[in-house]
């Protein structure tokens, strides 16, 4: 049977408020469109204020006693406010972990691969898991595998760009050996 994928709904950028005729109690706290504070008013009068200046009457804060509401623009409001959302977004910084493979069994050649690999990811502001699996007859070495992955680490603290550091330990699950790795940056 085939299974069908949907793209994932985007998540509301702002909450949601009510404007207008939506703003249902009877009194509420008026700020007008130049932010001066007018005070208790009737919803109706605050709605026939805001229709004569062809703006939009907001609830800003709901949860006050009365609820404040301001006159603006409700179009201009929504752009800046998913602007200002979409700006913030962009400015996280996403961090990836990025695994590297290792053997007991693992040649000098694909070892100082595997170790340029690394310096390249730490480098980029990523983390590193390292995982190191004993398979077969080679879970009887257990002391061969710890000397491969703490070599590997002493060989990227060679490196005077890296300021290795472990954000979790090494880790033995069965045949699995798994450490991960952080660059701290020097601040």
């Amino acid at each position: 049977m085939r299974k069908i994928w949907r793209k994932i709904k985007p998540k509301e950028i702002i909450k949601q408020v009510r404007i207008n005729k939506q703003i249902k109690n009877p009194f509420v706290f008026l700020i007008d469109e130049n932010s001066e504070r007018i005070g208790n008013v009737p919803t109706e009068k605050a709605l026939q204020i805001a229709e004569e200046l062809e703006l939009d009457l907001v609830e800003v804060n709901p949860k006050a006693d009365p609820p404040v509401v301001r006159i603006m623009d409700y179009g201009q409001y929504k752009y800046e406010a998913e602007k200002k959302a979409h700006k913030q977004k962009i400015q996280q910084k996403k961090v990836e972990i990025k695994g590297i493979r290792l053997s007991v069994r693992i040649s000098t050649h694909d070892f100082d691969f595997r170790v340029k690999q690394a310096e390249k990811f730490l480098l980029k502001g990523n983390k590193l898991k390292l995982e190191l699996v004993l398979k077969g007859r080679e879970k009887q070495h257990q002391k061969k595998a710890f000397e491969v992955v703490n070599e590997f680490i002493n060989k990227l603290k060679e490196n005077k760009d890296l300021n290795i550091e472990k954000e979790q330990d090494l880790t033995i699950q069965g045949g699995r050996f798994t450490i991960v790795l952080i660059n701290k940056k020097n601040s």
